[in-house]
């Protein structure tokens, strides 16, 4: 049994009631909130693995409590919300989401959106070392490895990857990605991110076309499986 720990924040019962028993019955161990002043006074006494938040909350905005939670909670916050617009999406992700889903959404992909950031949480971050399926990482002596061959990156290129690879099966914008690699002066400059992308590719897919590992989120960013 896992029983990690899920705080949902949302104003709907409906779906409260869908969450708690999809999560109870996969072991998970649930608490819930109806309003975002609710939510936050429940995370900040009894911190969870994970915050399942709705944007749209009766108190107070969805993006206004993802921006107040992430002043200090460090853990996944994956939003579900029945906003579907690319800015709304974007916006989320910028303003610290791990993921967004958007209402009606399938459990089965909720679920395995869970267990992967909840792996991501519960991985060794002190480990220099980390193995994702044919690809292989030491961060500390800047090595990539497929299928035990060393992949020849530039410094730019293995720190994307880096970045990519930290944040294992959460969608990180163009925004946030050009701040992280060539800073914040650059944050519009999208061409740069599509480049060293697809030099990637190029490097550690088996096809570059259709890429299993940096997998596209049309309109924004990328996603590392």
């Amino acid at each position: 049994m896992n029983r990690a720990e899920i705080l949902i924040i949302d104003d709907e019962a409906p779906i409260r009631k869908l969450l708690e028993i999809t999560l109870e019955s996969n072991d998970y161990k649930v608490w819930q909130a109806e309003t975002g002043k609710e939510g936050i006074l429940m995370a900040v006494n009894h911190p969870p693995e994970l915050i399942l938040l709705d944007i749209g909350l009766p108190d107070k905005s969805g993006q206004e409590i993802l921006k107040e939670l992430r002043t200090w909670y460090t853990k996944a916050i994956i939003v579900l919300s029945v906003l579907n617009k690319e800015s709304d999406i974007v916006t989320a992700l910028d303003n610290g989401a791990t993921d967004y889903l958007t209402k009606p959404f399938r459990t089965a992909e909720l679920l395995a959106r869970i267990r992967s950031v909840i792996r991501r949480n519960q991985n060794n971050a002190d480990s220099s070392i980390q193995i994702f399926g044919d690809l292989e990482i030491d961060y500390a002596a800047r090595i990539v490895k497929k299928n035990k061959e060393t992949i020849k990156l530039t410094t730019t290129e293995f720190n994307l990857l880096a970045l990519f690879m930290k944040n294992e099966g959460r969608v990180l914008t163009h925004h946030y990605i050009l701040k992280e690699i060539w800073g914040s002066a650059y944050q519009t400059e999208t061409q740069y991110s599509r480049v060293f992308v697809a030099s990637l590719r190029k490097k550690m897919e088996d096809n570059p076309n259709q890429p299993k590992h940096i997998i596209t989120e049309s309109g924004v960013g990328y996603r590392f499986n």
